[in-house]
């Protein structure tokens, strides 16, 4: 297992991973096969979306944080319930296709590591299932 770090800067951040996997991918020799990201974390998440147009994750963290509010009224202690809900939302994983030592994924695409209750320096991991 390989473990990648992701440093975020702000408590809500969607933060653009796909070159930091392109680059696991080929400086591992990685060619045919499936790489699954999964995230540790009980407040992030990973998704797959558009990666061109930056008003798309920033719309994505807007919408977010109007429908699950910080202060609604959660009763878990460290205040940070919003988070484990949009989390959640988020997922956990995703898995990807490599083939020719090239991850595929659509056109528009890109992997987002989600924070929700940062910043802090966070992880993803990556296990590779090859040819």
């Amino acid at each position: 297992m390989l473990k990648i770090s992701v440093p975020t800067r702000s408590r809500e951040e969607m933060v653009n991973v796909t070159a930091s996997l392109r680059s696991a991918v080929k400086e591992n020799g990685w060619t045919d096969g499936i790489l699954t990201v999964f995230c540790p974390h009980t407040t992030c998440g990973l998704t797959i979306n558009e990666g061109f147009d930056p008003d798309v994750p920033h719309d994505m963290l807007a919408f977010l944080k109007a429908r699950i509010p910080q202060d609604w009224g959660f009763r878990h202690g460290e205040g940070n319930s919003d988070a484990h809900l949009k989390a959640s939302l988020m997922g956990s994983s995703v898995q990807l296709i490599v083939e020719g030592g090239e991850i595929l994924i659509g056109t528009w695409q890109a992997v987002w590591f989600f924070e929700a209750d940062g910043p802090r320096t966070r992880q993803i991991w990556l296990k590779w299932i090859g040819d």
